[in-house]
């Protein structure tokens, strides 16, 4: 589906330095930065920590389990943000003086989401005394209660929305809670749990615990490169807090100062450590640490985190990318499916549904959150793809929680819908379709039995046609105007990369020109490569996964690029190219 390319209106930028380049102070005026100092990158800007409600109460209770050395064990989740999440906790407590300190991840196809009764078993049985949430419990009402039945105590770290009852934790630190003052709500899970980190640091030392315990104070700024991958690969919103945040992660990490496990990813996903850019969290290193819990075990890619030497982290990373072709090609697999069930609906680009929801008994439940969002940019509607909770490819054994008829939904939104509330709506309006949700505005997950699909399917188009505007259905990219050929440089384009980090809500410069069509070709199966001319000038070009019917189309003389300047570099030699985001 074609999007609408609307060019950014000119808005003045005489706030911001006269020694920017001009095109990009232009760019950054459209993204609502107001004044130089949003433009600086340093620690010294971050939101006071003082401001997350529920850290006095967190810090004294960890105080008091490192003092009598408790059983500390992390209850992770099993994506790149619960990953980072449960290594930047494990390591932080230990550089606070923890002896005891351990993790646990539910398995996505046994135990589902969170802290779960059944989790806070399994953590009792290993002699867990205090469990720590890291991007997940402020819905997990029932695995709380359970921990607290059983003499255990909790703190919850978490960045999900709340919903209207919360857990009886100990202590509850989550931006997202009512009551609470910090200035960013986008925080993303690694993000809560590097401001607990620091926050109990400060704590410590007001109690003379590192001159009692006679070790240094340490430098917890060390992690930032786990908080900078997670926060991208979350896709939460890069406002100036997370901005920071990534910035500060990238510049440890450009300049080696970064764990092995990180190192290890950056190489086998054979990018250059010393030009890393923050897509590259998103696009290769995220997705790596994902295959491990979207097909196995999350705790391969948090002990690939952990590695201490690299020569682990290199055998560790090299199983996280075989996990993650494997991945790809499920993927690949269900996405034509889905396509083809979109098909034989007869439905086209005229006559699509509001909301887009399917579920197949075969498909994988582990990649159906990567379909949906597929489906999602294609056909820019609200999609959401189930798979069974408990299938012959979950490894699951016989004694799994789940409800045999219970199928997993995963959805992705689109701007102008809130996926989260929608859900919340139906549950509140329909009581007993939805077993369980949870989420943001662009992303949540949810389970259902599977002879009330039909039904929720029904009441999801009904209610997304009702809450989606006629603007927001129609699919737009949002650019930043032409380039003159003087401005298509590779020093620009490392200019545009330095300017960064860009991301969610702080996206990434996207130009539109006509160029004129010197070659194209097919490479890879459905990439095409191109070489274009503007101004006599020529430029190579790639667009990712064309519809191959169409493309390459040498009746074509001229077509018209939705683009991003980037570094192509290969061999040692660095080369200009368009990454195409749209072609016409």
């Amino acid at each position: 589906m074609l999007k609408e390319i609307i060019r950014r209106e000119q808005v003045s930028d005489d706030h911001l330095p006269k020694t920017l380049h001009p095109i990009i102070r232009q760019i950054y005026a459209r993204r609502g930065v107001t004044n130089e100092t949003q433009l600086e990158l340093t620690a010294l800007h971050l939101c006071a920590v003082d401001s997350l409600k529920g850290l006095p109460e967190a810090c004294a209770l960890l105080h008091i389990a490192l003092k009598e050395q408790k059983n500390i064990t992390v209850i992770g989740d099993f994506d790149a943000d619960g990953a980072t999440s449960t290594a930047l906790m494990m390591e932080a407590l230990k550089m606070l003086g923890s002896n005891n300190q351990h993790f646990l991840v539910p398995n996505r196809f046994k135990y589902g989401y969170g802290l779960t009764p059944e989790i806070v078993e399994i953590a009792a049985s290993q002699g867990a005394q205090v469990l720590v949430t890291v991007d997940n419990g402020i819905s997990c009402i029932a695995g709380v209660n359970r921990a607290k039945a059983l003499g255990l105590e909790v703190v919850v770290t978490d960045h999900h929305l709340p919903g209207n009852t919360v857990p009886a934790a100990d202590a509850i630190v989550n931006p997202n809670q009512v009551g609470c003052n910090f200035a960013s709500k986008a925080l993303a899970g690694v993000g809560v749990a590097f401001y607990f980190m620091l926050a109990l640091r400060k704590y410590l030392r007001e109690q003379a615990w590192f001159e009692q315990q006679n070790i240094s104070e340490p430098n917890i700024a060390q992690l930032l490169d786990l908080v900078a991958l997670g926060t991208v690969a979350d896709v939460v919103s890069l406002d100036a807090n997370n901005r920071i945040l990534v910035e500060q992660g990238l510049k440890r990490i450009r300049a080696g100062a970064t764990r092995p496990g990180i190192q290890a990813l950056i190489e086998v996903a054979g990018k250059n450590q010393q030009k890393l850019a923050a897509s590259d969290f998103g696009f290769a290193l995220g997705p790596r640490i994902n295959a491990a819990g979207r097909l196995d075990d999350m705790a391969f890619g948090i002990n690939c985190l952990l590695a201490k030497d690299l020569s682990t982290a290199r055998v560790m990373a090299a199983d996280l990318d075989d996990l993650n072709k494997t991945r790809r090609e499920i993927e690949q697999g269900m996405q034509e499916e889905a396509e083809q069930v979109l098909k034989s609906l007869q439905f086209s680009e005229d006559n699509l549904p509001h909301g887009i929801s399917l579920f197949h008994a075969d498909w994988h439940q582990g990649v159906i959150g990567i379909v949906a969002g597929r489906l999602k940019e294609k056909y820019h509607r609200p999609s959401i793809v189930f798979a069974r909770a408990n299938d012959e490819n979950d490894n699951s054994s016989e004694d799994s929680s789940h409800d045999s008829n219970e199928i997993k939904g995963s959805a992705r939104s689109i701007p102008g819908l809130h996926i989260r509330d929608l859900l919340e709506h139906i549950d509140s309006q329909h009581p007993g379709i939805i077993l369980k949700f949870g989420g943001h505005a662009m992303a949540a997950g949810l389970s259902i039995h599977a002879d009330k699909f039909q039904e929720f399917s029904a009441l999801f188009e009904q209610y997304a046609q009702q809450w989606l505007s006629v603007e927001a259905l129609t699919g737009v990219l949002a650019s930043d105007g032409s380039l003159l050929t003087q401005d298509m440089t590779l020093d620009f384009a490392e200019l545009l990369r330095a300017a960064g980090p860009w991301g969610q809500n702080f996206p990434e410069p996207l130009f539109d020109d006509t160029f004129t069509l010197v070659q194209q070709r097919i490479v890879g199966e459905k990439h095409l490569k191109l070489v274009v001319e503007k101004d006599q000038k020529v430029f190579d070009a790639i667009a990712f996964n064309v519809d191959i019917k169409r493309w390459p189309d040498h009746q074509a003389k001229q077509v018209k690029l939705a683009y991003r300047l980037d570094i192509n570099e290969f061999r040692g030699k660095q080369s200009l190219q368009l990454m195409v985001e749209q072609l016409d």
